[in-house]
């Protein structure tokens, strides 16, 4: 009896302790599933309403990925809110808030050939047919839902959360690409175009010139400009952006027009006016979808637009119906992700620069990574909104990718790691060198100090302008010299270095008597400097360099362009009310009238000169210049000349727009450049002499 009572005892041990194991696990389960939750959907949050990704595509995929295998695994703690049931968040309602008719749904995402190949496996599986995929480009702009109805275009709405978007019709309406009206008669009665509105890099370009020439700051992206643009209020400024658009389906009501694959879908777009991605490709086989990725891999960096990735569709669309949809995604389709490199690192301080035209730079201060074969220490913040909108706080973990593959940015950060006790970053209100107080750029996230006669940084930096050599190009006269000498007193403005001497440049660090005497022998050869170029030196705001030389064809001394009217200045090419407004404000201090009035006594030119802007020959016109490497038969500013006397342009990156490479000893990454694009004639410097005869 002894026994039984002891085994009975040892039973019922047994079944508490796996009841409170199951216990235990069923919680620990329970709060693994509503953790990931929340983290996906602070992430989705963060992305959609605050337009800021603090996590890259593939980790977030991962994350999903693990909370769609828990809640298909425990069922019982399935939930209709959960980030797997729907896409994206909440809407920003800037403008009307449309419902979709048939969601945009977003796409799974592969990161490599294995997870296409398992893709591939799942969808034979599920149809027991052989496939055929459609391969197109993956571009990075803004999808958009267009209606037509009788071939007129009637709505326009945004992608937002794929269930709904916002109504942004009129802004649509002025992107060229996009037909407002379809001339083609036998067309479907009533359908809608699914595509992306996107920027190519030369339009971007050429706004941001524009954007410099007003003082205004640069935008960072096509991507973000695009999207931006499509919110503006005013559709006469949308228009201006030079938005492009391209359709990637046609979602028809009616059976009118049956198509039988995604790539005759896509051609019928193209057929009735809309534009259809040049880089399509009907694939036969998984491993020819492989090649076309590797294809494209190659051509990306010349292309005048973003991608990031390829998208593989299943052509048939009767293979597509059978496939059906996840809550998430199509099951017919899958993008191909370009990875950008991102890194995390540690924010250590927000430094405030104040630039030669007064502007406020800040600048992070991070911990150093190694990112895209560099070692990254600093990272631009632009302006005060990118900072309030990433919400930085010191000792923050950053995510930095370089834009552009050029210039390092911070992307995100990593709200998790974030201190209780680390501090905000705050811009000044004072100028961090002269404690003016700033003043905000009207219309603009920038600010600057209003002290620019007397603001070190300002005062020192229009004096190295003055000297360098697109300006006066006085050689041997660098930064730092010019730095010593205005601590020593000795240099306030471009007209004391006419008043230099020997014996105050001897005293300098690192100067000897030779090396003072260039200086002076350089100073002085700078009074042959032509007009257009000591316009272009003197620093007045927003004249740059191109400003300059239409400003001396139609002003022919400093005193004509001192003398005109605003009415006058906007007449000229180029000069907006920004600019104009300027020159008159420059002419009307007092200090700067003295400076123009002791460098006129001093020799140095402040008129046109007879043969200045003379074009000798037409025999460059229309065809695109650039000069690269060590040139010994002249120099880079005389070459430059020679095309723009012989009505040539001067441009000053390899691309696709790029006529000729001219290209001198130890041309490096340039020639490399134009090689892959393989569409720019490349010649030495005999060469480019026998062209212009």
């Amino acid at each position: 009896m002894t026994n039984l009572v002891i085994l009975f005892s040892v039973i019922l041990d047994v079944l508490v302790i796996f009841a409170l194991n199951n216990f235990l696990m069923s919680e620990n389960i329970q709060q693994k599933i509503e953790s990931l939750r929340e983290e996906l959907h602070q992430h989705n949050y963060n992305y959609y309403v605050l337009d800021n990704s603090t996590i890259s595509d593939k980790d977030f995929d991962k994350l999903l990925n693990e909370l769609q295998n828990l809640e298909t695994k425990y069922p019982e703690y399935q939930n209709n809110n959960s980030p797997t049931q729907r896409v994206g968040g909440t809407i920003t309602k800037n403008f009307p808030a449309v419902q979709h008719q048939y969601r945009m749904y977003s796409l799974d995402n592969s990161y490599d050939f294995h997870d296409l190949e398992d893709w591939e496996k799942r969808i034979i599986k599920t149809i027991n047919e052989p496939v055929e995929f459609v391969a197109e480009l993956k571009y990075d702009g803004a999808s958009i839902s267009i209606l037509y109805e009788n071939g007129k275009l009637v709505q326009a709405i945004t992608r937002g959360d794929g269930y709904q978007g916002d109504d942004i019709t009129e802004n649509v309406k002025k992107i060229f690409d996009i037909p407002l009206e379809i001339s083609k008669k036998d067309i479907p009665k009533r359908f809608y175009f699914r595509g992306e509105i996107y920027l190519t890099y030369n339009k971007l370009n050429t706004i941001n010139r524009y954007r410099e020439l007003e003082g205004l700051e640069p935008f960072m992206n096509p991507r973000n400009t695009a999207s931006g643009s499509l919110k503006l209020q005013d559709s006469a400024e949308v228009r201006k952006r030079g938005l492009c658009a391209v359709c990637y389906q046609l979602i028809i009501d009616d059976n009118a027009f049956p198509t039988m694959s995604h790539y005759e879908n896509l051609k019928l777009a193209e057929y009735m006016g809309f534009k259809i991605s040049k880089y399509i490709k009907e694939c036969y086989s998984m491993e020819e979808t492989k090649e076309f990725i590797l294809d494209i891999t190659k051509k990306r960096k010349n292309l005048d637009f973003e991608i990031d990735g390829i998208v593989l569709k299943v052509n048939s669309l009767q293979q597509q119906r059978l496939l059906g949809y996840t809550a998430k995604s199509p099951r017919w389709a899958s993008a191909y992700k370009f990875e950008a490199e991102r890194k995390e690192t540690t924010l250590l301080s927000v430094k405030f620069q104040v630039g030669r035209t007064g502007t406020i730079n800040p600048v992070a201060e991070l911990e150093p990574i190694s990112l895209g074969g560099t070692l990254v220490k600093r990272a631009t913040l632009h302006n005060e909104d990118i900072i309030k909108k990433l919400d930085l706080h010191i000792l923050d973990r950053v995510f930095v990718e370089k834009g552009g593959e050029i210039i390092p940015k911070i992307v995100g950060i990593n709200p998790l790691m974030r201190s209780l006790y680390s501090e905000p970053v705050t811009f000044p209100i004072n100028c961090p060198e002269c404690e003016t107080k700033l003043e905000k750029l009207e219309d603009q996230a920038a600010y600057y100090c209003p002290n620019y006669l007397h603001c070190h940084p300002q005062v020192v930096g229009r004096m190295i302008h003055y000297v360098s050599r697109k300006a006066l190009n006085i050689e041997n006269l660098g930064g730092e010299t010019i730095e010593q000498l205005y601590r020593e007193k000795l240099i306030e403005n471009p007209a004391d270095f006419y008043t230099l001497k020997k014996e105050q440049l001897l005293p300098l660090e690192r100067m000897a008597e030779k090396s003072a005497q260039n200086i002076l022998d350089g100073i002085e050869k700078s009074k042959e400097v032509p007009f257009e170029k000591v316009l272009f030196g003197i620093g007045i705001k927003h004249v740059g360099e191109t400003v300059a030389k239409k400003l001396v064809k139609n002003f022919s001394t400093i005193d004509e362009l001192k003398n005109a009217t605003l009415e006058e200045l906007c007449q000229v090419e180029d000069i907006g009310m920004k600019i104009a407004v300027s020159i008159i404000d420059f002419f009307q201090n007092s200090e700067n009238i003295l400076m123009i009035e002791r460098l006129k006594s001093y020799g140095v030119q402040l008129e046109k000169g007879e043969n200045t802007n003379e074009v000798l020959s037409n025999v460059l016109e229309g065809k695109t210049f650039l000069f690269t490497g060590k040139l010994s038969l002249f120099t880079r500013e005389q070459a430059e000349e020679m095309v723009e006397k012989h009505n040539g342009k001067n441009i000053s990156a390899v691309s696709k727009n790029l006529n000729y490479l001219v290209v001198g000893e130890k041309a490096g990454s340039k020639l490399k450049k134009a090689q892959d694009i393989g569409t720019i004639t490349i010649l030495d410097e005999q060469q480019f002499l026998d062209l212009i005869g």
